[in-house]
Order: C-alpha cells, then sequence, then structure tokens
C-alpha cells in the first residue's frame, strides 16, 4: 500500500515482496534468484535506471513461440508423454514459465518432419470452389497413423491449452494451395490467382480466387474451434517477399491490404469477427517508407495489426508503422538463432533487438521460431542442420536444453503479467545491441512493476533502480555480460518465483560451417 514518508516528504510504495534475477549471456547464470537489494540513497556511480509508471504506453499481450509440425513432431514423438507435459508445463503453466502465446502453420511450412501439404490439395486445373476436399488430416489426433496437423500440432496444442486454456494462438499461412496460385506449386514463390474466377458467378466472396482462399482461412478457424483450439489470429501471409525452396507465396504490402480489406476481413466477420489480421509477417525490408502509402485508412480499419520478422538489421523500420497507425497492434512473430551462435550474438538477438528494442518501440508480443529442434537442428524437409530451438530436444531420449531463448521469453512469462502495460524506463543503447545498458518496464493492473535490465556489453556493469516517487532512494544490481537482470516489485502476497528445471545431458552435433544470419552489427 502507498504510505507518506515524512522525513522525505514524498510518496512512496512499499514493495512487500521482490523477486530479483540474473542470467548471464553464457547461461553459467539461469535465472538465478537474487537477494532484493537493499534501498541505497546515491547511485555511486551506477548506471541510473528510473522506472516511471506515470508515462504508459502499449499493452502487453505475451510470449512463446511456434509450434511447427518439426517441434511437434520432436514434442509428441521423441518424449514420453510424462517428458512432454514437464516440458509443457514448465513453459505454460503461468505458475511456471508463463509463455502465454504461441505461433502455428496454417497449412505445411518449413521446417516440417512431413512432406509438405495444405488442406485443399487437388491436382492443378481442378477447382474446389466449396472447400469440400477441405481437411486438417486424418485420424485420431496424435495417433501413428494420423496425418496432417492431426499427427503432430494439434494434439501438442490441444496440451498446451490444457495446460493454460488463455494462450492466444496465431495462424500464419506459408503458402494457399497449389490450385489457387499462377504457378500451380506449393513451392517456390508465386502468387494468388488474383482477378480470377471459379464456380459459377461473379460473387467475389463466393466465386474469386480471393474469396475461396478468404473463406479457407475461415474454414480452417471453423475446423480448430470444432476440437477445442481457438484461433486469436491470424496474419495473411509468411514472409510474403521470399519465393522460397519450400511453401511460399509472395505479396506485396498493398497486396495483403487489399486481400485483407476487400475478402478477408468481409468473411471473418460473418463468423470470426473476433479473429485479429494481421500484414507483413516479415522483416522490416518490406516496410520501404511510411505505410500508408500502401494500406489506406479505410484498409487499416479492417486490419488489427501488423508483425515483424527480425533476420535483417533493418528493424528500426518498424517505425514507419508504428508512427502512422498508432491504434494497430504490433508484434514480433519470428527470429531464431543457430546451435554455434556465440552467447554475445545470441545476446543481441534476443535480449537486446528482441526483448529490449522492439518492445520499447511498440511491440506488444513475441513469439520466436521453433519451440524445439534436436540436437542436429532437425527435423526439416531440405536437409538442412544447425538451426537452434527455444529448447533442444534430443532426438533419441527426449532429453531437454534450454538455451538463451527460453530464458529471455521466460523473463516475460513469469515476471510480466499479460494485461500489464509497458512503462517509461532509462534507456542507455539505441539499438539494443550496442552503447550500454538497456531496460524495459511494465505496470501489471494490480500495481505490480516488472523491470528487465539488459547489458549489451562483454563486461559487468552496476545498475542502480528507483520508481518515480521513491526520491532519491535506489536499489544497485550487478549486470552480467550479455546478461539480464530482472525485477518483479508487488504490493501482494503471491508472487511467481518457480525455479528454471535443470538441463539434462546429451550431446550437440554442431556444423561445420558458421551461423547464416548475421547479428546485429555485423557487417
Amino acid at each position: 500500500m502507498p504510505r507518506y514518508d515524512n522525513e522525505r516528504a514524498i510518496m512512496t510504495i512499499t514493495f512487500t515482496n521482490q523477486f530479483w534475477t540474473v542470467t548471464s549471456g553464457d547461461l553459467t547464470d539461469r535465472r538465478r534468484p537474487l537477494q532484493a537489494p537493499p534501498m541505497g540513497e546515491k547511485p555511486r556511480g551506477a548506471m541510473p535506471i528510473v522506472i516511471d509508471p506515470c508515462q504508459r504506453h502499449q499493452p502487453w499481450i505475451g510470449a512463446g513461440a511456434a509450434i511447427t509440425d518439426a517441434a511437434a513432431s520432436l514434442i509428441w514423438g521423441s518424449q514420453s508423454a510424462q517428458q512432454r507435459h514437464a516440458l509443457l508445463d514448465d513453459m505454460f503453466n503461468p505458475d511456471k514459465g508463463g509463455f502465454s502465446v504461441i505461433r502455428i502453420p496454417l497449412g505445411s511450412c518449413e521446417p516440417s518432419s512431413q512432406p509438405y501439404y495444405t488442406y485443399d490439395d487437388i491436382p492443378y486445373g481442378e477447382h474446389d470452389k466449396d472447400l469440400t476436399r477441405f481437411s486438417l488430416g486424418e485420424g485420431e489426433p496424435g495417433a501413428p497413423d494420423a496425418t496432417k496437423d492431426y499427427k503432430y500440432i494439434i494434439p501438442v496444442v490441444q496440451e498446451i491449452l490444457s495446460i493454460n486454456p488463455a494462450v492466444k494462438i496465431i495462424a500464419s499461412p506459408w503458402s494457399a494451395p497449389a490450385w489457387m496460385k499462377n504457378t500451380g506449386h506449393l513451392c517456390m514463390g508465386g502468387h494468388l490467382r488474383f482477378g480470377e474466377w471459379t464456380g459459377n458467378g461473379y460473387d467475389p466472396l463466393e466465386d474469386s480466387i480471393e474469396g475461396v482462399y478468404a473463406r479457407y482461412f475461415a474454414r480452417y478457424i471453423d475446423e480448430m474451434e470444432a476440437i477445442g483450439i481457438p484461433i486469436w489470429a491470424v496474419t495473411v501471409q509468411n514472409e510474403p517477399s521470399n519465393a522460397a525452396p519450400w511453401p511460399a507465396m509472395t505479396w506485396t504490402l498493398a497486396q495483403q491490404a487489399d486481400f485483407a480489406h476487400r475478402f478477408l476481413r468481409p468473411v471473418l466477420d460473418r463468423r470470426h469477427p473476433q479473429v485479429r489480421i494481421f500484414i507483413n509477417d516479415d522483416s522490416a525490408h518490406c516496410l520501404t517508407g511510411p505505410v500508408d502509402k500502401d494500406v489506406t485508412a479505410e484498409q487499416a480499419r479492417s486490419i488489427d495489426g501488423l508483425t515483424l520478422h527480425t533476420y535483417d538489421n533493418d528493424y528500426p523500420q518498424l517505425d514507419y508503422a508504428n508512427r502512422v497507425y498508432p491504434q494497430w497492434i504490433y508484434g514480433m512473430t519470428e527470429r531464431r538463432c543457430m546451435l554455434n551462435q556465440t552467447p554475445e550474438d545470441a545476446a543481441h538477438i534476443m535480449s537486446g533487438v528482441i526483448g529490449n528494442w522492439l518492445v520499447r518501440h511498440g511491440s506488444s508480443f513475441i513469439t520466436l521460431w521453433n519451440m524445439a529442434l534436436d540436437e542436429r537442428g532437425l527435423p526439416n524437409q531440405i536437409g538442412a542442420d544447425g538451426r537452434r530451438g527455444v529448447v533442444t530436444i534430443d532426438h533419441g531420449s527426449g532429453k531437454v536444453r534450454r538455451n538463451l531463448e527460453y530464458f529471455m521469453l521466460r523473463s516475460f512469462g513469469q515476471d510480466v503479467e499479460p494485461g500489464s502495460v509497458v512503462i517509461d524506463s532509462s534507456n542507455y543503447t539505441p539499438d539494443g545491441w550496442s552503447g550500454s545498458l538497456g531496460s524495459v518496464a511494465f505496470l501489471a493492473p494490480d500495481g505490480s512493476i516488472a523491470a528487465h535490465i539488459y547489458n549489451p556489453t562483454g563486461q559487468p556493469v552496476r545498475a542502480a533502480v528507483t520508481v518515480n516517487g521513491w526520491g532519491d532512494r535506489w536499489q544497485s544490481v550487478t549486470v552480467p555480460a550479455w546478461g539480464t537482470v530482472t525485477m518483479h516489485a508487488t504490493t501482494g502476497e503471491r508472487i511467481n518465483d518457480s525455479a528454471v528445471p535443470e538441463d539434462e545431458d546429451f550431446a550437440l552435433q554442431l556444423p561445420e560451417y558458421t551461423v547464416d544470419d548475421k547479428a546485429p552489427g555485423q557487417d
């Protein structure tokens, strides 16, 4: 409860319960609990971090990662039921890791353990205007003979929802069915057959290819909801600038906005008006200028927001969108590291660019790429190894190792309640990876405050933390090299101080080549 301090004549908040942790970039410290620092009177050379609940910004929705077919195949197929439940409970239980958002493919993606598919695969040249051959898969969820989403993704998502029914699910397509595309193929790009017709008539929502594809989204949402999986949001297309050798389809930002406004929003409004629509779902190189040059104000009213990947170093171009349409929701939907990524580079990507810069610039949620890959960076359909999941699962034993990505997500999931708002805090890194200490802070509905302090340098840095209203009172703490210190302070009795489970021992098979994505600051 607030109390008045006569000696200093300031209003102060007495936080009766505090939980502090430290995570080093090299993971020698893994969210190790710290004793709450005592209150001092001067920073005494420490970097001052002032948290200001008076300055409030975007709402916080949550953090998590993608349940791809590859990730789900390891969780469901390589782990025992006991191992699987222990892992998912550790990540998604609100009293433990608190992950609260997942992204799933709407149809096949890469990486996948199964050959590529969509939900309406018919020979090119045929049409299925009424989606009579639409199918999420066959068999019982998780059965050995199940197919498509029923084989791995659906049973894993159902178990996640049994642990935390409030998890928000974002569905992203990698490609429309091949018969709806100009190329007739799932892979190597191509685009929707814009302006073409099917069936008998010229009703845009019933007879155009765009209308059929919009109804394909709605049918997917129908069938997922029928088996207890509510879809919170869809993106129009994963990486619409990438004509990749896996399922892919190209769209300009203007084409996405037009499809969302004229086709997808009207179709979803018939049965699923609550489902959000996001555009871009790609790195910021697609944002070549203020977004209203591609998305009109009228179209923007049919769209709920814009999502971003961070594989390129052009992420500051997010400001081309969030300053034009501040009413939108902005979120980060994809990035991963490599098995041989250095602690410095991984920390710059995860804790610096994503956990600091993007949140400070308007991101309301984070979903990293694969929730799990194995000790080789597999499975996938293209034979590429070395990629890293949020956790690494040994494909033979089901044992688990937690990567830096896990600890970054847990710092948000364990300490920051969904429904909090981002508030001001001091920041000395201009881009998340250079300069000195960075911070993000949050105010929960119950008045609790959470903060993450990130050190982008290779040396420990001392921080002194205060909250607006404390006056000249500070709590000092050392932030390790490329590491993060978290603070969660509340006036209530309950706080999530759960411990991270110990990792299990198994060997990684590191790739011979160097990492294929540049970290911030690399030439």
